[in-house]
């Protein structure tokens, strides 16, 4: 495959950028609208309880969990003859709308109404009230007609101010700021990159190369995302998430398959011999590499989150995509440049404006990595000790993590609903978006029967008051008459009010206890902590097996890769250990808050839980890539070897000092890419972003550089060990690099040191 590939390129290599061309041309014109067609949500199961009652409200009853939010201040109070008028205004205005419903307004309370009810509604100083509504709608209808109803109504009237929050707010906030991250980052990484790039390659026709392929992956990521639209619910935030992978791959796989190019070039290669054997030897990595990546990413579609499902098709194709541009496109691009592709060298430029010579060839065994290497293998169990120590100190945070559904907190502090979220945390007794939902579906019994379960309900810790068809209980024994929409032909429900944030560790607590209580007939539950806790409990029952896909599709590739049922072990092992940095500082700095004003996030003391399981599979294949990278050096020297003890030492030492440099220039570019999306104003797109680019910074270092030849040292011939009827099957089916390699010049000596894949 690879070699027809490599002759495509060699025979039609006009052909081959011609469609190249028209592919991305074509790709920007579809994908153009992507952002407008993806979803922001997605937390959630669509299977799960709290789900099934959420669509049960809204179609039985036409209420819902409110989930806009309008808040009105008076600079005096909320009782003035302005705020009642502007309140009226506001609550006139809803009405008119068809998809709005569930209109509950401060200033509507019957009369005689309950202070307690009062105080759901009101703040602690009387100056600000509140207007709660249902907007009907998934996750891209809502929030475009909640923003479109807010328009209309928010603004400041004779000294009253209105603002707009809740959940449809912040999602579309969410949308809105998610398309400018993406341009913000892009104009960041592609600069820098490409300065990186000038400065490894040294000539600037080889930087942009790499360059060109990647924004080449970022159009085909607008097409692929705007395509999954069509037959699937896509989240927003794979937009960022995938860009970035595809921008990231396409310069990674087109690094390394420029540098041996160009090392074959200096052989005395001629260019299409040059680019035969670049796709046969770095084109094999590139494959094997895409594989890994796809194969984590795969792991996450058993999730029921389309959050997640998202990330595992479109990263499916963007791997796709950068993988096929490296290896067909790129290769027709350097056999038109041929030996251009060395041209316009800065090196050579500063050389004569510093009148220096140019520097002698370097032997692989006079590299700083070759010498690295060897000194960490003569300390090879110290070093081990030492730093897997230190790793499973850095990890050892994420042993205390906490995790809760996002809501307005994950905007900058000003966003609209984030204000709006702040102030009623802050300011009033109870948030409404905690409120839970008890549903009774076709629910025939006596009020007795109900108002005994009222009853039972309110005496749970931390419950507040509860409002159901027999009345309004509260836990001094109270009791005021009913609200109307609470029964109905097709059930009841109960509305339960409570002063405990929904995503702490008391708020699981009461909601396990508030589904314990004894009901009249069978109930099913909603509300920020009943969603909260459908999510983990969904999240966790699919880990197990996306887990174990991802580690025997792991163990199988790189068995298919290496030969060795060692080497894949020892992979396993080393990835989970290059990322317990970044899960350790996932809590540290985004759960406990640590450098939150640096960052400009706000620490809410949970995670989203989907977010260390995306970090997870996108770190893993993020690995597994430096890694496959790594081995096929290593195996090249070791099959070229004697296969002793002492070949094996060499052949790791000569691995690293051949893929050292390069290695870490990858990674250097790739944290680039990553680290960009730290400049979001979403705190989740950031935790991605700086958990990913530590992920990179400390596999590329302290896992390939360190760790690695330190257990092949102590492995030694063992690392390539294999049963014999698995030998007799990689032999079959093992995915071997292609025979033939075209003859360098006989006494050929290299010109200069170029980066080795």
């Amino acid at each position: 495959m690879l070699d027809r590939a490599a002759r495509l390129a060699i025979n039609r290599p006009r052909t081959v950028l011609a469609g190249a061309l028209l592919a991305t041309i074509l790709a920007i014109l579809f994908g153009w609208s992507a952002a407008s067609h993806l979803k922001s949500g997605g937390f959630v199961a669509p299977d799960s309880e709290s789900t099934i009652a959420s669509d049960l409200l809204a179609a039985d009853f036409h209420t819902g969990e409110p989930n806009l939010v309008l808040l009105i201040t008076d600079p005096v109070s909320a009782d003035s003859t302005a705020a009642r008028a502007v309140g009226a205004h506001v609550v006139e205005e809803l009405r008119k709308e068809p998809d709005v419903s569930a209109i509950e307004s401060y200033w509507d309370l019957p009369p005689g109404s309950p202070r307690d009810v009062a105080a759901t509604l009101l703040s602690t100083d009387g100056k600000n009230a509140i207007i709660t509504a249902r907007v009907a709608g998934d996750d891209t209808d809502a929030p475009v007609r909640a923003e479109r109803v807010a328009e209309k109504i928010t603004g400041t009237f004779d000294d009253v101010t209105v603002r707009a929050g809740g959940f449809t707010i912040s999602f579309n906030e969410m949308n809105q700021q998610i398309t400018k991250d993406l341009a913000i980052a892009e104009a960041i990484a592609i600069p820098l990159t490409l300065l990186l790039l000038i400065w490894v390659f040294g000539s600037v026709v080889a930087a942009v190369l790499p360059v060109l392929v990647g924004l080449f992956a970022i159009v085909s990521t607008l097409a692929i995302l705007r395509a999954l639209t069509l037959v699937t619910d896509v989240s927003i935030f794979s937009l960022n998430m995938t860009s970035a992978l595809g921008l990231a791959l396409a310069i990674d796989y087109s690094l390394f398959i420029v540098s041996r190019y160009r090392e074959e070039l200096d052989r005395g290669l001629t260019p299409e011999a040059a680019v035969i054997r670049a796709v046969q030897t770095a084109g094999r990595t590139v494959l094997f590499s895409a594989l890994t990546v796809a194969l984590s990413l795969a792991a996450m579609a058993v999730f029921p989150q389309y959050f997640l499902k998202s990330f595992a098709y479109a990263g499916l194709a963007v791997v796709c995509a950068a993988a096929i541009a490296s290896i067909l496109v790129l290769p027709a691009a350097l056999i038109l440049l041929g030996n251009k592709v060395n041209a316009w060298d800065i090196r050579v430029w500063l050389r004569r404006l510093f009148k220096r010579e140019a520097p002698l060839p370097q032997a692989p065994e006079d590299t700083l990595w070759y010498r690295f290497a060897v000194v960490v293998m003569r300390r090879a169990p110290l070093v081990l000790v030492a730093v897997v120590i230190f790793l499973l100190f850095l990890g050892a945070p994420f042993l205390n993590a906490n995790f809760g559904s996002p809501d307005d907190r994950v905007n900058a502090s000003n966003a609209a609903s984030r204000q709006v979220g702040d102030i009623l945390r802050s300011e009033f007794d109870q948030d409404v978006s905690a409120t839970a939902v008890a549903i009774l579906p076709g629910y025939d019994g006596d009020a007795a029967g109900l108002a005994d379960y009222a009853e039972r309900l309110v005496q749970v810790p931390g419950v507040t008051q509860v409002a159901s068809a027999a009345g309004v209980y509260f836990p001094d024994g109270r009791i005021f008459p009913a609200p109307p929409g609470l029964i109905g032909p097709q059930g009841t429900f109960l509305s339960i009010g409570t002063s405990i944030d929904p995503f702490s560790a008391r708020g699981a607590t009461q909601i396990d206890t508030l589904r314990a209580v004894e009901s009249p007939a069978p109930a099913l539950f909603t509300g920020a902590a009943a969603i909260n806790e459908d999510a983990l409990d969904a999240l966790g029952a699919k880990l197990p097996l996306a887990f174990a896909l991802l580690g025997i599709a792991t163990l199988i590739l790189l068995f298919l890769f290496t030969g060795s049922v060692v080497l894949p072990v020892k992979a396993l092992i080393l990835n989970m250990l290059s990322l317990s940095a970044a899960f350790g500082a996932m809590v540290w700095i985004f759960q406990e808050g640590h450098f939150s004003e640096t960052l400009d996030f706000t620490a809410t003391g949970f995670l989203i839980p989907t977010m260390p399981i995306l970090m997870f599979c996108l770190a893993f294949g993020m690995s597994m890539d430096y890694e496959v990278f790594l081995l096929s050096r290593i195996r090249e020297e070791w099959l070229r070897s004697g296969k002793t003890t002492a070949d094996n030492t060499r052949a790791v030492a000569l691995g690293l000092g051949r893929t050292g440099r390069i290695i870490t220039a990858a990674a250097a570019l790739m944290a680039i890419v990553f680290s960009a999306m730290v400049t979001s104003k979403i705190s989740f797109v950031q935790l991605c972003g700086l958990g990913m680019t530590l992920t990179v910074l400390a596999d590329a270092t302290l896992i390939r550089g360190i760790l690695v030849p330190a257990l092949m040292q102590l492995l030694g011939r063992f690392n390539w060990w294999a049963p014999k009827p698995l030998v007799a099957l990689h032999k079959r089916i093992g995915l071997e690099e292609s025979e033939e390699s075209p003859a360098h010049p006989v006494g050929f000596v290299d010109a200069r040191h170029r980066l080795t894949t």
